[in-house]
């Protein structure tokens, strides 16, 4: 090798170091990022957007699957924005470092979500944990209750087909049906773990007492247990953490908030001066003076803390004990990219407990 050679080599491989270094001053740290960040700037593309962020990953309560701190909620997909629209944000997503998508078989207007992300993802599957659900009333003439070992089998068959997969990373029970006794379903679903067509099972929208129930009878029966359970939290909508959220971290359940920024409330983009933007999911709707005086105030609080209230919104979420990973939708790439950069934020506990606080 010459001498000019082996000099390139070294230019490079120091250039590649010091590149690392920076990432990890940038993300690694808990408490506040390094250097002032300004605040409310949510819907701008950080300045390093052109390559893929460190999203932090966790890994789903005794699984080996892996997820990032920061999710794409797809339920936009086929419905508040088209194809094309969908796929912009998808490629944004996966530029961004968020690989792990949430969709449901009634999002999009009744699979119209998984058709999209199933053709999207078509030669880039494995870059992707992709989760989806099953139980909401698709109009499809089925007569039976949507928990049932019936029922499960032809929901996840339908989805399997729309995705274009052959397994579905995180497959999730949308709602309980109120008849079909959970070991029942539980028993279905842990079939299709058995072969090879579901890697994990959550629930969502359940209650305290209803995903205690379940794990006791995967428990008493051998069945594999809900690794997740999903649900509605944000700093303005904070229910879950009376009981469900104490119950799954005692259980070892991971929860997944949706709606973390409150349909839009904690982007930084709704004041009392300044109402929802047309085309935005609070659009037409009369915004709660409670809330507004809240989001004042964890806006002033993020302001001392040197983030942004995105920042706060989600990165805050993501240090709560049991959250696995904080899932956001997107209509826009720019939105998916602020979400991704929002994810890195660590709070300190004492930062933590002023957000509580506010």
């Amino acid at each position: 090798m010459t001498l000019a050679a082996e000099i390139a080599i070294l230019v490079v491989m120091v250039a590649s170091v010091g590149d690392r270094r920076g990432r990890a001053r940038l993300g690694g740290a808990r408490g506040r990022p390094r250097g002032p960040r300004r605040a409310g700037a949510t819907g701008d593309a950080p300045p390093h957007a052109s390559r893929p962020l460190a999203v932090r990953v966790r890994r789903l309560p005794g699984t080996e699957i892996e997820v990032g701190v920061v999710g794409l909620g797809c339920n936009n997909f086929g419905g508040r924005i088209d194809e094309a629209a969908s796929r912009a944000v998808i490629d944004a997503a996966l530029d961004a470092g968020v690989t792990f998508f949430d969709t449901a078989d009634v999002y999009g207007g009744g699979g119209g979500s998984e058709e999209i992300i199933g053709r999207a993802l078509e030669g880039r599957r494995e870059q992707v944990v992709l989760a989806t659900k099953f139980g909401h009333d698709l109009g499809d003439g089925f007569e039976g209750a949507r928990g049932s070992p019936a029922y499960v089998r032809k929901a996840v068959e339908a989805s399997l087909r729309r995705l274009r997969t052959d397994r579905i990373d995180l497959y999730q029970y949308h709602r309980p049906d109120g008849v079909t006794p959970v070991e029942e379903t539980l028993g279905a679903l842990h079939e299709l773990v058995q072969e090879g067509k579901v890697r994990a099972i959550g629930s969502s929208n359940f209650s305290a007492a209803l995903v205690e129930e379940a794990h006791s009878a995967a428990s008493e029966r051998g069945l594999t247990p809900f690794a997740t359970e999903q649900g509605e939290y944000s700093w303005l909508r904070r229910d879950a953490e009376r009981e469900l959220l104490p119950t799954c971290e005692r259980l070892g359940v991971g929860f997944i908030p949706y709606f973390p920024l409150a349909s839009g409330l904690l982007t930084g983009k709704v004041r009392r001066d300044r109402p929802p933007a047309p085309g935005t999911r609070l659009h037409g709707r009369q915004v709660d003076d409670a809330d507004l005086d809240r989001v004042e105030r964890l806006d002033a609080v993020a302001r001392d803390l040197g983030v942004s209230l995105l920042d706060l919104a989600i990165g805050g979420l993501a240090a709560q004990p049991a959250v696995v990973s904080v899932i956001a939708g997107a209509t826009k790439p720019e939105q998916v990219r602020a979400n991704a950069e929002a994810g890195r934020w660590e709070p300190a506990p004492d930062e933590l407990a002023a957000v509580r606080a506010a």
